[in-house]
């Protein structure tokens, strides 16, 4: 089992983060970081998966990704909550892992499923449990460990309107035909009309989201807190020299904008 990865990332179901967060994923990966990937259910029963179908399928959209490490927690699909129970169950995984960086899917999703709130709320508190002391028989006697980080992957049609302290956007252009990929993977969920809609979707919603930072697709985070930064320059030119940025002593570009996508007056 791997120790001291650099991010963990956390859905409900298999499939979730694939949807939510695949292209960042894949890039992290490419990108030479330790990633690996934590669903908290086996995601059945469903009307036409079994837990072999789905288990392979999660296996097959691994390495599509690319992602060295899947493991599924086995909580109960449906029945998913933020209890006690499952919260020991997820923070040993983090004590055993040791992220940098948990990575969270997040929102609300009554029209699809409450497991995704649920999850979002237990990911959150078994980080918090991962750093308690004098509790080590409730966490398989591992050692105790506080994640430095948490990051959300808000999800597309969250029923409510949030306002996170710090979001930020991923360019996934080099990756989203795999995150497509990643997704397809799980026929048993998605058959050949579904499978068009959800394309059609994703295609068109990070489409948008890479559109607004200049990427031809892109995935949104956000941070439960705001981003400090000591160096005011290098945080909103992504440490680009200003004169790369087009910068200059007498004029500027709008440093989060494409230069031609700028309005003309």
């Amino acid at each position: 089992m791997p120790t001291g990865v650099d991010v963990v990332a956390v859905a409900a179901h298999p499939d979730d983060l694939e949807i939510t967060c695949g292209g960042t994923l894949a890039l992290l990966v490419r990108q030479g970081y330790r990633v690996a990937m934590i669903d908290l259910t086996n995601g059945e029963p469903t009307p036409r998966g079994s837990p072999e179908i789905r288990a392979a399928e999660a296996e097959a959209a691994r390495q599509v990704l690319g992602v060295p490490w899947r493991i599924c927690v086995g909580l109960s699909n449906r029945l998913l909550m933020d209890s006690p129970e499952n919260r020991f169950a997820l923070a040993t995984w983090f004590r055993r892992l040791r992220p940098q960086i948990v990575l969270a899917m997040a929102g609300r999703t009554p029209a699809a499923s409450p497991d995704h709130y649920q999850a979002q709320l237990l990911i959150e508190a078994a980080r918090f449990y991962s750093q308690l002391t004098k509790w080590d028989d409730r966490f398989a006697n591992t050692p105790p460990y506080r994640v430095p980080h948490l990051v959300y992957a808000p999800v597309p049609a969250d029923a409510e309107i949030r306002h996170w302290h710090t979001t930020f956007i991923v360019d996934i252009s080099d990756t989203f035909e795999q995150k497509l990929q990643a997704v397809r993977c799980y026929r048993s969920q998605f058959d050949e009309a579904r499978w068009e809609r959800l394309r059609h979707f994703l295609s068109s919603y990070n489409g948008y989201l890479g559109s607004r930072c200049g990427f031809r697709y892109g995935e949104l985070f956000a941070l439960p807190q705001p981003m400090g930064t000591g160096n005011f320059v290098q945080t909103v030119l992504g440490g680009q020299p200003a004169s790369q940025a087009g910068i200059t002593s007498t004029a500027a570009t709008h440093p989060l904008t494409p230069p031609d996508t700028l309005p003309h007056s």
